[in-house]
């Protein structure tokens, strides 16, 4: 049995940030001036458009199976617009990666053939099993980077993509995960999808970041030296590693799981708030 708390839970709603990447240039380096930092999140942004529309889809291949339940189809239309608009807004900035010179296409064709290869594989149930976890994932980087403040070394507008989306996934952080609760309670196939979104972000994730370092030139020696860059900016690379992927499982596996037991809602309206999208 999930404990999950009393207090109410936020309706996920659509905002439109509409980012004018284009007013005035964005730093090649634009986090700090640190190549392995700014990497790192470009190598996490490159999966977001098309994993977004799978978590869509395999949320969606359930919908009629939450009818009768109200408050959640209508946080599930609400989930179906943010991870849109998330779509749209990280695909925009693809554009800007490729004014800056990176090569993307080829990366980009390769992960959405994986995703296409996971749709034809796996059940649609350890789909949306896999969606919930990496929801849980997401909702973690989510809580760090709007508790932490690391992205005040960000350039202004891609801070503001960053942070916009963060806020989101924490307000539709429990929708994926509470349909799979209705549709297939297994705490087996609970598992089975965090084993599948881990293997899966972090074998991308890596991936996404070795590309654009490639494609800087940057050897051993060089990276040596961002690391250090990287821990002067307060966000070492190793954190990321252990907060994300061994807290985020630790968690996740534990039976009882919800992801409202982290109650981190505030963090989102307060970035809401300052950035005036509340």
């Amino acid at each position: 049995m999930q404990t999950i708390p009393a207090a109410p839970r936020p309706t996920p709603k659509l905002r439109r940030p509409d980012i004018p990447f284009h007013e005035g240039p964005i730093p090649r380096h634009w986090f700090g001036g640190s190549a392995l930092a700014t990497h790192m999140v470009n190598g996490l942004n490159l999966l977001f458009p098309d994993g977004e529309r799978h978590f869509v889809k395999s949320v969606r291949y359930f919908r009629k199976a939450i009818d009768d339940d109200p408050m959640l189809a209508h946080e599930v239309a609400g989930f179906y617009a943010q991870e849109g608009s998330h779509a749209r807004e990280h695909q925009r900035f693809f554009t800007i990666l490729e004014e800056q010179g990176y090569e993307l296409d080829e990366f980009l064709g390769e992960f959405r053939h994986s995703l296409r290869v996971l749709q034809r594989i796996l059940p649609e149930s350890v789909q949306l099993a896999g969606t919930a976890a990496a929801e849980h994932f997401t909702a973690i980087m989510a809580n760090h980077a709007l508790e932490s403040r690391f992205l005040d070394d960000a350039d202004p507008k891609v801070r503001h993509l960053l942070l916009w989306h963060a806020t989101e996934e924490i307000e539709h952080k429990a929708v994926a995960y509470d349909v799979l609760q209705r549709v297939e309670p297994s705490y087996l196939v609970r598992v089975l999808g965090m084993a599948v979104a881990s293997l899966f972000l972090a074998y991308w994730w890596q991936r996404g970041t070795r590309l654009f370092l490639r494609q800087d030139g940057l050897g051993g020696r060089e990276l040596r030296a961002e690391r250090k860059r990287l821990r002067a900016l307060r966000q070492d690379d190793t954190n990321v590693v252990r907060d994300v992927f061994l807290r985020g499982i630790a968690e996740y596996v534990r039976p009882g799981f919800h992801p409202w037991q982290r109650d981190d809602l505030h963090l989102a309206e307060a970035y809401l708030r300052e950035a005036r999208m509340a």
